[in-house]
């Protein structure tokens, strides 16, 4: 038995057989985070998926203040939304403007943008852009001041992976404390086990604060409000339980606190509570929850036992790699990424809607969906071994899919157009760029073509033929807008794409015409989509075989160098096209070959990039997408070299978090493209017999792996 806490003690804790080749076990517990000291960058999470609690090296969310600019200390879930009071009676329509990007067809249609020029249009898109942001439901921790931070010492601090529990040790003002942390894998509490060696231990804190609104922040306004304006009362309260009701502005919702042992629970003030143990600790859980609980939550060590199991299953039933069988020195570091970027997935990104960039942790862009990463988030579940995970959250396209239909035909076309930036409710944010991007569209036909993978190696036609039926009503659409959008060039006789901004969003909408990323996507969809239809149909829709066949070849320059746009001519010389994302390796690393591309002017491509480019302008997804393009291209050094390039936005803190900037502390869509990446790297890709063939064959990495799903 593995040493635990005094309440994993009180729990019986089983093995289930497990036959593998691979000590599973072994891989991840050797790679569980280790917090030695309180630090704003060092906080660590336990969550479900959809719902997250993130922590400091108290074991609780004790110092919100002092992690606010590191990673702050969240309590999120996928329902919890606020939006300020529209007092001015915001439109959508009013940050609609029109525009003609000269589409043969004459289309013309309306985006929703943040300037049009007038302060009401404005003030509209600013509101509509800020609301409904992410809700912080509140944060637990002990009752000690903020100016006591240096009076935190001898921490340490480790989570379990493998049974997915956090234990925490400190010490303050000569007392130890102990705390055990987990969340239940099935319903939004978290439990807490806390001991102390002190006859008079702290109380435990519960605060709720005011929504900040803001862009980029930990959601946490402490300031006091006006009457009515954020409010906690009891609803009900016993000798072990307290209900309370949060109200802000319109939003509600409930926060159930039970505790195990003789403990007092008090009010404060208006949105402070206490739970002052009677003896040296107690044992107390908290859930939150959009209406009032009415099942019993599980008692602690029933809770502890489904969470050891959930997580147990999760490591066992997935993909794995060992790589302790490799010599090269970063081969540990690798792993080490590897194992906590699928730890940090399952418990941000795992929940039924999309996953914002920066999970359940802290907002970014207001809490709201960025449709142009979800691949970025959610493909590595398909090839990882839990598409049970993808789908989730893909199936809140369904959801979503009139308001989609509503932006394409509000822009003259038919079909479904994926918004970028949005929210529950799908509507779409207004921004000055991602209401003209497009790459997030053939997302959908990509994470659907994984499912109906997975579900093919599991379940044989049966699977396959299964996600076909459910996913073709929004495969359908999503090609159908495809093949519209993509304009006619009689002088040419080609289909190419015009009034974009892409995937390097340094480039302008009225400017671009056929990225070559967008190209090589717009190919692949519409040819994936048509083998979908003659599943489903019988045959292939001959529209969408024409644009497939007719697309524009991806362009470059005398140098043989591809272009970031064919009217880009002048990429090489702007530091405008040498920034931002390389997503012309995309084309080819993301995706399969195409007949749009020459092998010789990618290569060339390849090395230029990594030679020349601005890296200190890059995300944390760009490493990912430069291995693949690597490994595709059969240069498995460089692949490796890409993974672990010594870069800022490249970095992974202790907690397995990819930081970027002082902005974007965590990027979890670098965590997801890591470990797609590593995928491809193992198991490789559509044609491609050769084993391990993203790794160098000198000997140094020995990589082995089980479970792994191959790119197309």
């Amino acid at each position: 038995m593995k040493k635990t806490n005094t309440l994993i003690l009180c729990c019986c804790l089983w093995a289930l057989p497990l036959f593998s080749q691979i000590d599973r076990e072994a891989v991840v517990t050797r790679n569980n985070p280790v917090v030695e000291a309180l630090h704003p960058l060092s906080s660590l999470t336990v969550g479900n998926g959809g719902f997250a609690f993130t922590v400091d090296a108290t074991g609780l969310q004790t110092f919100p203040e002092y992690c606010k600019d590191g990673i702050p200390l969240g309590t999120m879930s996928d329902w919890g939304w606020h939006s300020f009071p529209n007092t001015e009676g915001y439109r959508a329509e009013e940050a609609l403007q029109a525009y003609d990007f000269g589409h043969a067809n004459g289309v013309k249609g309306t985006y929703s943008v943040e300037n049009k020029g007038d302060q009401r249009s404005k003030d509209a898109a600013a509101y509509l852009r800020a609301n409904p942001h992410r809700l912080h439901l509140g944060c637990i921790g002990y009752d000690i001041p903020l100016a006591d931070t240096a009076r935190i010492e001898d921490v340490h601090q480790e989570i379990d992976l493998y049974e997915g529990h956090m234990e925490s040790k400190f010490s303050y003002k000569n007392d130890r404390y102990f705390t055990s942390t987990f969340v239940h894998p099935e319903r939004d509490i978290v439990y807490c086990a806390y001991l102390c060696d002190s006859e008079h231990p702290v109380a435990v804190k519960f605060r709720f604060p005011y929504p900040t609104g803001k862009h980029s922040d930990d959601a946490c306004d402490w300031s006091p409000q006006p009457d009515g304006r954020n409010t906690t009362v009891v609803v009900c309260q016993s000798d072990t339980t307290a209900v309370l009701l949060r109200t802000i502005d319109a939003t509600t919702y409930y926060v159930c606190i039970r505790w195990e042992a003789p403990a007092t629970f008090a009010k404060v003030s208006e949105n402070t509570f206490t739970l002052t143990p009677q003896q040296k600790g107690v044992i107390f859980s908290c859930e939150y929850s959009e209406q009032l609980p009415t099942d019993e939550a599980d008692e602690s060590t029933a809770a502890i036992d489904k969470t050891i199991r959930h997580w147990r299953n999760y490591w066992k039933q997935g993909a794995i790699i060992d790589f302790s069988h490799c010599t090269d020195p970063r081969a540990r570091e690798l792993e080490r990424r590897a194992v906590l970027s699928q730890y940090l997935l399952a418990v941000n990104c795992a929940g039924d809607t999309p996953p914002q960039e920066t999970g359940l942790t802290y907002n970014s862009w207001f809490g709201k969906y960025h449709l142009e990463m979800i691949w970025w988030h959610q493909a590595q579940f398909a090839l990882w071994g839990h598409p049970e995970q993808l789908e989730r959250s893909l199936d809140w396209y369904f959801n979503a899919q009139d308001k989609a239909r509503e932006i394409a035909a509000r822009q003259g076309f038919p079909g479904v157009r994926w918004m970028k930036m949005t929210d529950p409710s799908g509507e779409e944010a207004p921004s000055k760029v991602g209401s003209f991007l497009i790459w997030q569209q053939p997302h959908v036909i990509h994470l659907a073509e994984l499912l109906r993978r997975a579900a093919e190696k599991r379940e044989g036609d049966k699977g396959s033929l299964s996600v076909v039926g459910k996913y073709w009503p929004l495969v359908e659409p999503t090609a159908t807008f495809m093949q519209a959008f993509a304009d006619y060039d009689a002088s040419q006789q080609r289909y190419v794409l015009r009034g974009v901004i892409p995937a390097q969003e340094t480039l302008r909408a009225a400017e671009t015409v056929n990225p070559p990323f967008e190209l090589s996507y717009w190919h692949w969809g519409l040819h994936t989509a048509n083998q979908w239809a003659k599943v489903v149909e019988g045959q292939q829709r001959s529209e969408w075989q024409q644009v497939e066949e007719r697309l524009a070849p991806l362009a470059f320059n005398a140098d043989s160098l591809y272009l970031a746009a064919e009217t880009a001519t002048d990429t090489y010389r702007d530091i405008r096209f040498t920034s931002d994302h390389p997503a012309v390796l995309g084309a080819y690393g993301i995706l399969p070959w195409t007949k749009q591309m020459n092998r010789r002017v990618m290569q060339n491509t390849l090395t230029w990039i990594w030679d020349n480019w601005n890296w200190d302008k890059t995300w944390g997804w760009d490493y990912p997408m430069v291995a693949m393009n690597a490994a595709r291209m059969g240069d498995p050094q460089k692949a490796v070299d890409a993974l672990l390039m010594d870069k800022r936005t490249n970095t992974y803190l202790v907690s397995g978090h990819n930081y970027q900037d002082q902005r974007l502390r965590l990027y979890l869509p670098g965590n997801g493209g890591l470990l797609t990446a590593l995928a491809m790297m193992c198991a490789g890709w559509d044609g491609c017999n050769e084993p391990n063939p993203g790794f160098p064959k000198d000997g140094t990495w020995d990589v082995r792996w089980e479970g792994l799903l191959p790119l197309p």
